[in-house]
């Protein structure tokens, strides 16, 4: 465990040290928020979005790409400084996840910037999202399935339940969901980072505890690289994690989901996504099957900012609700064996 705590400081150190230049680099590039009008993934207009965000435009997206190299580079270090065991496929599926994403993310970034104001949408379409999202998650689950031999789940009270050749979409469906979910949540000044630092706490100890060796690295590699980045991503945020680290991050908090075994505690300790992707979809499959609203606005996140509360004070309370989730969680996985 002093090992995996003096990585999370060393992670936390690295990225502090380089976020300072790297915010200046993206600024150089342009890599930003170019204007005030965005479209949803219909192409319709979300003026209730702009309407509280307008005032952001101008700060640098793209802080996940600097998460990606620091925690790729660091913890495969560390598994041959420390010189520990590590199957191949886990180490496949973690970083394949990690990077593939992070990937698909940066190039649905880039594309705001080339064509957004042009081709008259904000980044890539969603069935092109979800289409490729699919493949990705496909090829994971089924690594899951045929080279890490997983062909089942863990359901507390109720015991492992066997899925066969079904776990595959069942992978797929939890990868794409919390990709999603995290993308979707990223809509606030560290309301994602915040709540992702949270969750992965708990993850650490599930994996303490399950003398997981390799996934706890992983995990306080990345603990510290995010903790590091939601120092500049709080309200008022210099950076945001873009795309890029968005949907990075949501296939990375998936798939340790889905190697520690306990599914069902991912989606407690990841509840504030679960609700943020749940209230967005309803609205989406509302208003394109029955032309009409469930919510007068979605996510979540944005009906309590058109309620009137203000964006710290909703991300705070989600901070605290999301603690409260990763307790909960994390008894439920130390009480349980499976």
């Amino acid at each position: 465990m002093q090992q995996v705590l003096g990585l999370t400081i060393l992670a936390t150190f690295i990225t502090g040290i380089l976020l300072v230049p790297f915010i200046d680099f993206l600024y150089r590039i342009k890599l930003r928020r170019q204007n005030q009008i965005t479209k949803d993934p219909f192409n319709q207009r979300t003026p209730l979005f702009d309407k509280y965000n307008s005032w952001k435009v101008g700060t640098p997206f793209g802080g996940g790409i600097l998460i990606i190299l620091v925690v790729t580079v660091l913890t495969l270090w560390a598994y041959g400084f420390l010189n520990i065991p590590v199957k191949g496929w886990e180490l496949f599926v973690i970083f394949f996840s990690f990077i593939s994403f992070g990937i698909l993310g940066l190039y649905d970034d880039l594309k705001k910037l080339v064509g957004g104001s042009k081709i008259g949408f904000f980044g890539l379409r969603l069935r092109h999202k979800m289409i490729i999202q699919t493949i990705l998650a496909l090829i994971i689950a089924s690594v899951f399935y045929f080279k890490l031999s997983y062909t089942f789940v863990f359901i507390h009270s109720i015991g492992t339940v066997p899925l066969g050749i079904l776990f595959i979409p069942f992978a797929a469906f939890v990868l794409v969901s919390f990709v999603n979910a995290f993308n979707i949540t990223d809509g606030l000044d560290g309301l994602t980072s915040g709540l992702l630092l949270i969750s992965l706490v708990a993850f650490l100890v599930i994996s303490s505890q399950q003398l997981d060796e390799s996934m706890g690295i992983f995990i306080a590699v990345l603990l510290g690289s995010v903790g590091a980045f939601l120092y500049f991503n709080i309200y008022k945020a210099r950076i945001w994690l873009g795309d890029v680290g968005s949907l990075s991050l949501g296939a990375a908090f998936a798939v340790i989901g889905l190697l520690s075994g306990k599914t069902l505690v991912l989606v407690i300790i990841g509840g504030v996504f679960v609700v943020e992707i749940a209230s967005s979809l309803i609205q989406m499959l509302s208003k394109k099957f029955w032309k009409k609203r469930v919510f007068t606005a979605a996510p979540f996140h944005l009906y309590l900012q058109q309620r009137g509360w203000e964006e710290p004070k909703i991300v705070m309370r989600a901070w605290l609700i999301g603690f409260i989730l990763a307790v909960i969680g994390t008894y439920l996985a130390l009480i349980t064996k499976g």
